[in-house]
Parts: structure tokens; sequence; C-alpha cells
């Protein structure tokens, strides 16, 4: 699942491919968001863990989950 963390006061977003579901993503968002978490911490494929202060995040976009295409042919 692809999830993009915009930050306020910083001019770039944070990506990460998350191996949770978009429910579990919304689930901890909304739990940092109300105040039960001081920061959303989510971690993503590779087991790097991305933590942002609750009371910085702009907006999190869930997207779809990608999958890897291999070759050369037409889209």
């Amino acid at each position: 699942m692809e999830v993009k963390i915009g930050v306020q006061h910083t001019p770039r977003e944070i990506v990460l491919e998350s191996g949770l579901s978009a429910a579990e993503v919304e689930s901890t968002v909304a739990e940092a968001l109300t105040g039960k978490a001081q920061l959303l911490s989510l971690t993503d494929e590779k087991g790097r863990k991305v933590l942002v202060p609750a009371d910085r995040i702009a907006y999190v976009e869930i997207g779809e989950p990608s999958t890897r295409r291999v070759g050369f042919g037409a889209l």
C-alpha cells in the first residue's frame, strides 16, 4: 500500500510502501490525530520505520497497492 504523508512546513512529502491494509493505515493515522499517540509510526516493506509528530501532519494519502512491472512490453 502506497502511503504519502505531508508534513507542515516541509516542501516534500514522505512516500512509503507499507505492508498494512488501507484500513490499518487509516486506523493508525486516526489514533495519532485524535491524540491517542504522540507520533504517527509506520513501517515500510523494507523494515524501515517512519515517525512523524502527530501535530505536524498536514495530510495522509492512502493509495492503491502497487504491483511491480517486469519486462519491456507495451502498457
